[in-house]
């Protein structure tokens, strides 16, 4: 993977470079943003969600299973002191039509995600000066 840069283009808007991507990110107004661009915390909340989508997806593509009318949910808990994350909860939506058989397997296949397992078991961080 390469290193992803971020630019600072003004205001409170601080943008993600790596590859052929950019990816803006901005302040809601009540924190003095612009709210021009998903604030960073939604990137990140999301990138869980999409990424367990990506495996539910991909389960049930493998079963010629069909998604149409399956949608998948994040939710989470914070503590109201500290504002730290203490619980995040994803559901799937199953179509009415979703073989039973495959409710438990669906969900082991959401937990396949990468940025799950690297919030359950993380990494060390570094931040220095260049």
């Amino acid at each position: 993977m390469s290193m992803i840069k971020a630019t600072f283009p003004g205001g409170t808007v601080v943008t993600a470079h790596f590859g052929d991507f950019e990816v803006p990110t901005d302040q809601p107004e009540e924190d003095g943003g612009a709210n021009s661009a998903p604030e960073p915390y939604m990137l990140f909340l999301s990138s869980i969600v999409t990424c367990a989508g990506f495996y539910v997806q991909k389960f049930c593509q493998q079963r010629e299973l069909s998604t149409e009318g399956m949608t998948m949910t994040l939710d989470i808990e914070r503590n109201p002191e500290n504002r730290r994350l203490e619980k995040v909860k994803m559901a799937i939506q199953l179509p009415a039509a979703f073989p039973e058989k495959y409710k438990k397997a669906v969900i082991r296949a959401a937990g396949m995600c990468s940025v799950k397992k690297a919030i359950a078991d993380p990494p060390d961080f570094e931040v220095i000066t260049e």
